[in-house]
């Protein structure tokens, strides 16, 4: 009897200890399925149902229209990729010359505001596939186009900071004999130009086809265009992130129905998309 009562209480420990076990392993299993979701760029923006996109105003790409509402091509290619990705855009005002940093602190999930690819940029941040060309020019008052097309010796330049526009008039030899200051925006090196503080502002091709002339708040600057070095805009994540995969797939998929086509030309910037090979 006594031994069939130890034999009992034996299988009842045994069985006691599996099923700890058995708890266990699931738990760990359970973490280890958190730890991957918390890792996952694409899980943690679907959990929050938004992406944040960080942006500055640069018309026309992302701006503000009469009725104080954001528009733009940015503007709504990114809510139509967000749409496909079953999440709500949720547009930041950001600080360009912080731009990576307020991504890694994830204050924001991506840079979608006319973002040049570089191989630097690649390094820090995941990149998705280009999907338009553009290309910096030079902005003058329509007065003193002669005296810019040829030479910027000695006049003041503007561009802003952390741009690629920045990176040229550092880097160029067109810009050697000229003053250079770095500013907020490129905004700003337009507001400069027009009120006479700098003669000559950097900017970006498409930027400029939408602010300056007839039409515009600058109709009395000019666009130079010196046939600098082409760009290629992406739409930049966190490092590794797998999101960028997703929007790859959503942008392939609105080139190829014709939507992303649409949004260019309603913005008149359908000669700088690109186009499959």
């Amino acid at each position: 009897m006594k031994r069939f009562i130890a034999a009992a209480a034996a299988a009842v420990m045994l069985i006691s200890a599996a099923g700890c076990g058995e708890t266990n392993t699931n738990e760990n299993d359970a973490t280890n399925t958190s730890n991957v979701a918390a890792e996952s760029d694409l899980a943690y923006i679907r959990d929050n149902g938004v992406m944040k996109i960080g942006y500055t105003i640069m018309a026309p790409l992302n701006y503000t229209d009469d009725s104080n509402e954001l528009v733009g091509f940015e503007t709504e290619f990114a809510t139509a990729v967000c749409e496909k990705l079953g999440v709500q855009p949720e547009f930041q005002l950001i600080d360009w010359n912080s731009k990576e940093m307020e991504l890694q602190a994830k204050s924001i999930d991506c840079i979608w505001n006319g973002l040049t690819i570089t191989p630097e940029r690649q390094e820090s941040m995941s990149i998705t596939d280009p999907y338009m060309e553009n290309r910096q020019v030079l902005i003058v008052k329509s007065e003193n186009v002669d005296t810019y097309t040829a030479s910027v010796d000695g006049a003041n330049v503007v561009a802003e900071a952390g741009s690629a526009g920045d990176e040229l008039a550092q880097e160029d030899e067109f810009f050697a004999n000229a003053s250079y200051t770095a500013v907020q925006s490129q905004a700003t090196a337009l507001m400069d130009v027009a009120s006479g503080t700098a003669d000559v502002a950097i900017i970006d091709y498409i930027m400029a086809l939408g602010s300056v002339g007839e039409g515009t708040d600058f109709t009395d600057l000019t666009i130079i265009d010196k046939g600098f070095s082409p760009e290629q805009y992406g739409v930049a994540f966190r490092k590794d992130s797998d999101v960028t995969a997703e929007v790859n797939k959503a942008m392939a998929e609105l080139k190829a129905d014709g939507t992303l086509q649409q949004i260019a030309e309603k913005y008149n910037i359908d000669e700088l998309l690109l186009t499959e090979e």
